[in-house]
């Protein structure tokens, strides 16, 4: 569950700082699921939740986006994870703590009573709340599928570091990306050595993100970057996730990668016009609406 504090003003750090509260249904892998459902794919999403009023609000919301949440097992005693962010003036997040002690039971036995369901995907998404252990399990199990990774984190980048090129696609962000490469990204030379350097691993896409000035975006086929408008953001917290979904959409209907990194960043655009860390009112018609507002770039 998402907790997120905007200031009225300037955020004074050390303070009370007078603002609002808002509480919404978050989590990395249940937002890309949920933008998923609402771009107008099938999705089904596994986890686990605790048995208290956040699991089950989780549960019922995504359900009525129409994600798939007959799979999420309950942790009798558990509390669910949660999100807490707080956002400075320009709604960015300042700081942020993760409780997610939770995902400890999302071990190697509930991924072997999924694992048949989980094997009739088309593509499967991770993220790194999986511990390295069941992470690298699990993406060995799976290893024959299109693997997605969404990394989370500087920290929770390191997880993944040994089985990268197990995915199919990835989308860090700069710092991220140099905790996956060891190479320090100034520029655009960098950006290039260290999508080949992936790709030299097994990774067949990579989408760096470069926050305001856009997103690089790799293959064997093409590379370039893609830049959405200037936009007044709202809540930045889950363009990420979203992006994460547009991706996805984009390889399920087949798209080179340019087009589907546009998808993917018209999505996050209209994430970042919300209050909460999900659009409800995204549909792939408001999406397929922006793309000519795109600037791409071939490099």
């Amino acid at each position: 569950m998402d907790i997120a504090g905007f200031p009225h003003g300037q955020l004074i750090p050390g303070d009370s700082n007078p603002g609002n509260t808002k509480l919404s249904p978050g989590g990395v892998g249940r937002n890309i699921a949920e933008n998923i459902a609402l771009l107008g794919n099938k999705v089904e999403m596994y986890s686990v939740v605790g048995d208290d009023i956040y699991g089950k609000k989780l549960i019922e919301e995504s359900a009525l986006s129409g994600v798939d949440m007959s799979n999420v097992k309950i942790i009798p005693g558990s509390s669910t994870g949660t999100y807490m962010a707080i956002l400075d003036e320009n709604m960015d997040m300042h700081i942020a703590i993760s409780s997610m002690d939770i995902y400890s039971y999302l071990d190697k036995d509930y991924i072997l009573q999924n694992k048949d369901g989980i094997f009739e995907s088309s593509i499967i998404a991770f993220d790194t709340n999986l511990s390295k252990d069941n992470l690298k399990f699990a993406v060995e199990l799976f290893k024959s599928k299109k693997l997605f990774l969404d990394t989370v984190s500087s920290e929770k980048a390191k997880i993944a570091k040994e089985i990268i090129g197990f995915f199919h696609t990835i989308k860090p962000n700069k710092l991220e990306a140099q905790i996956l490469t060891d190479i320090s990204i100034e520029n655009q030379n960098d950006l290039i050595a260290s999508a080949e350097l992936l790709h030299s691993k097994g990774v067949v896409n990579v989408c760096i993100s470069l926050g305001s000035e856009g997103v690089f975006y790799s293959n064997s086929k093409e590379r370039g970057l893609v830049r959405i408008p200037d936009i007044k953001i709202r809540n930045a917290t889950g363009a990420g996730d979203a992006f994460q979904a547009g991706l996805i959409h984009g390889e399920l209907e087949g798209m080179d990668l340019s087009e589907s990194v546009k998808i993917a960043s018209a999505t996050a655009a209209m994430t970042m016009d919300a209050e909460s860390t999900i659009n409800k009112s995204i549909t792939i018609e408001k999406i397929l609406g922006l793309l000519k507002k795109m600037e791409v770039r071939k490099l």
